[in-house]
């Protein structure tokens, strides 16, 4: 079985300052969460960007070079970098990092992703805001669907394979996983793939297990299993049985507070150290070892991690 590769998702764009005081948010608060999460364990970060001023999710290409280059002068952890930016944004301003930047990971949603924070939005409804634009932001985040034609999905996977940037294909549903296979047939997909299934959210396949080994035998049946990798994400608190589900099959893991800003229910994590920590107990409990970023560059099979 190949070494467990744990990915961390340090801030994210749907989570508000208001929601939890220890969201990273500045560039040098996001390369220090990035750095310690990869000297906990963790062989990937990925990366969304913020407003330094207040916090609002941007796809600033020097924001993101500006985080980039904090990490890289203290860590070799895998840097990849979200193509999803936030809500809002159109394809080009999510798409115009791959070229700026060539990072060594991108991801790229694989269709239509309709999430929804109305859970959220009705628990701060008479919250007062940190800063302006939360509450609009939250309610646009209820009601949007970020549509990932294909004819969009075919410009960033043709964008990456200009930049020579591993594509990391997010599947919120089992009607993405097939949307890869659209791809792979038309050879805008190269190599081996690697699939991130994200479950659990409110618009997102779920997070039980029958759920995720139809995902994972659809992937097989579609794919070949010696064709593609798997991670997953479990949203909220079902990362405690989705991150277990994976090691024990052979998938990877990603967690963080993109994902999650609670270690346990009601008690909000101070540090993304806290769920790299309890993953790498997990990996311990379950005897499956734990990858180095080197030696998830191999497994991923990344050629770009010297630029």
């Amino acid at each position: 079985m190949e070494k467990l590769i744990i990915t961390c998702a340090p801030t994210g764009s749907l989570t508000v300052p208001t929601q939890t005081p220890y969201l990273p948010l500045t560039p040098q608060d996001i390369a220090d969460e990035a750095v310690r999460a990869g000297e906990a364990g963790c062989a990937m970060v990925h990366i969304h960007a913020r407003n330094p001023d207040d916090g609002r999710p941007t796809s600033d290409p020097d924001v993101y070079r500006d985080i980039i280059a904090r990490i890289e002068s203290r860590s070799d952890v895998i840097i990849g970098i979200t193509t999803g930016g936030g809500a809002g944004m159109t394809p080009e301003e999510r798409v115009q990092v791959v070229p700026a930047l060539k990072p060594e990971v991108a991801s790229l949603n694989m269709g239509p992703v309709c999430l929804s924070l109305e859970g959220a939005l009705r628990r701060y409804e008479d919250a007062e805001f940190k800063y302006p634009w939360e509450r609009e932001y939250l309610k646009i985040l209820s009601g949007s669907i970020q549509q990932n034609t294909f004819d969009s999905v075919a410009i960033f996977l043709d964008a990456m394979n200009e930049a020579g940037t591993k594509y990391e294909c997010e599947c919120y549903d089992l009607s993405h996983i097939y949307n890869v296979a659209h791809f792979v047939r038309k050879g805008l997909i190269h190599g081996r793939v690697l699939l991130q299934f994200v479950t659990g959210g409110l618009g997102t396949v779920g997070s039980v297990p029958e759920d995720i080994l139809h995902m994972r035998n659809t992937a097989d049946r579609l794919l070949g299993r010696e064709n593609y990798q798997w991670s997953i994400i479990g949203a909220g608190l079902n990362y405690n049985t989705t991150v277990p589900l994976a090691i024990m099959l052979g998938g990877h893991a990603r967690v963080g507070m993109e994902d999650n800003i609670f270690i346990e229910r009601k008690v909000l994590a101070k540090s993304n150290v806290e769920f790299v920590d309890k993953v790498m107990r997990m990996a311990k409990d379950a005897g499956r070892e734990v990858a180095t970023p080197d030696e998830a560059r191999v497994i991923l099979g990344l050629t770009n991690g010297d630029r």
